[in-house]
């Protein structure tokens, strides 16, 4: 497949070998990850990779919209990093039929309230407490007793051309007129942490160019900086490391955590989960990798 940030709709469909209605159709039913530049369909190379691994797989799932009630076959993770996906590997050595479900953290928790996931990650931030996740957990799961668990922390900040030429160094340069960016979709942890800083500055995002391009990958967006197509994107530091050309500009540390509901708690899968996350092995094998902070993996940050 060639190398490209923004693939046309024909030429998903010749990659995929079906026709351009059957793109738009897997595009509404949430199979298939897109955005949009201006009134045009674009797709990122990672996400047309991602639908043909996880299609061979069997471990499609659908945004929350389009999910189906959970079953006993299947257990589903959700959630974008890919110590989830290492997660999920480690559960099924355990028996467990842990599916992946690849949607951002505020959609995440509303499919768990909707019972269409049975574990959510979020990485929310709160202005109003400087918290993070545990006010959303309170307003999107209303009346549902649940547990957080802490995962891991990371370091957030703005992926910016390699030596920095704007001279970005924080917040306030969103309000420069000079500025280009690349956004994350609606949802996303990183999108609300623009968003919220956005909010405390009095600044609207429709007075922001690039505002409105909206990526559902962090390699992505991290990618487009690179290639000169955007001055600034929002994203991890473990990401910044891996894509050549791009600095990275560290703004805030954040927390990782993973969601259930508390009636689950004593289930087989959510116990395994637990397990895992809280073994040796597991930690070892993140703070190896780099980017991930171990220290109080597992932990119960809170039950409701």
């Amino acid at each position: 497949m060639k190398t490209k940030d923004e693939l046309s709709v024909p030429e998903v469909a010749g990659i995929l070998k079906v026709s351009k209605s059957k793109i738009y159709s897997m595009i509404k039913a949430g199979e298939l990850q897109s955005y949009k530049v201006g009134r045009k369909v674009r797709f990122s190379e990672e996400d047309v990779r991602s639908y043909i691994q996880n299609s061979k797989k069997g471990n499609l799932v659908k945004t929350h919209e389009t999910l189906p009630p959970i079953r006993n076959e299947g257990f589903v993770l959700c959630g974008q990093d890919i110590i989830l996906d290492i997660l999920s590997n480690y559960m099924r050595q355990r028996g467990v039929p842990a599916l992946r479900a690849y949607i951002g953290s505020y959609d995440s928790l509303i499919a768990l309230y909707r019972k269409q996931v049975n574990v959510a990650s979020a990485h929310l931030w709160d202005s109003d407490t400087n918290t993070y996740n545990v006010p959303y957990v309170r307003r999107l799961l209303p009346g549902i007793p649940a547990v957080v668990v802490h995962l891991t922390c990371r370091i957030q900040g703005f992926y910016v051309a390699k030596g920095n030429p704007k001279g970005i160094k924080g917040w306030e340069d969103f309000g420069r007129d000079d500025i280009t960016m690349v956004n994350r979709e609606q949802g996303a942890g990183s999108r609300v942490l623009l968003d919220e800083n956005l909010r405390l500055m009095g600044v609207f995002g429709k007075d922001i160019a690039g505002y409105d391009h909206e990526i559902q990958s962090h390699l992505t967006v991290a990618s487009i900086v690179a290639s000169g197509k955007a001055d600034v994107a929002i994203g991890t530091e473990k990401i910044a490391k891996q894509v050549e050309g791009i600095d990275f500009v560290p703004i805030k540390k954040e927390r990782y955590d993973v969601v259930f509901r508390r009636e689950d708690a004593d289930r087989y899968e959510i116990q395994s989960l637990l397990n895992i996350i809280r073994s040796q092995a597991f930690q070892e094998e993140f703070s190896q990798i780099g980017g991930y902070d171990t220290k109080d993996m597992g932990k119960v940050v809170i039950e409701f």
